[in-house]
């Protein structure tokens, strides 16, 4: 089963790709693995600030299909067409809801229309 306290323990770094050091990218691959989902690539050493996460989810977004929110599901939030952030829906008592890793907050959890609304609805899943 899940435990979505075992991210309470997470300090963001950019990227963090070893728990408890992750950055969103670094969350959604280890939610995945503790899900019991398959092993997106880890893309060690890309970052959001030089356009790397951008360009590595281009080329990746064709392994992948479009969904709608469910547990396991990436968000992916845009500004226009680049992919700016990521996080990962999880299942809390029958609740979905989504977990992100930022700077100054480290994990947080919250329900999908909020975490939408922040991004102001620029987000896709992908699964």
């Amino acid at each position: 089963m899940f435990n979505p306290d075992k991210y309470l323990t997470v300090k963001w770094q950019m990227g963090g790709r070893v728990f408890p050091i992750l950055d969103c990218y670094g969350l959604v691959h280890e939610v995945r693995k503790d899900l019991g989902l398959d092993e997106w690539p880890d893309f060690n050493g890309v970052v959001s600030d030089d356009g790397g996460m951008n360009r590595e989810a281009q080329l990746f977004r064709n392994r992948v299909a479009e969904t709608g929110p469910c547990e396991g599901a990436v968000a992916a939030c845009f500004n226009h067409q680049l992919v700016v952030h990521l996080a990962i829906v999880i299942n809390i008592g029958g609740q979905l809801m989504v977990m992100e890793s930022q700077k100054g907050t480290n994990v947080t959890i919250m329900e999908i229309q909020r975490f939408e609304r922040r991004y102001r609805n620029q987000v896709r899943y992908f699964k």
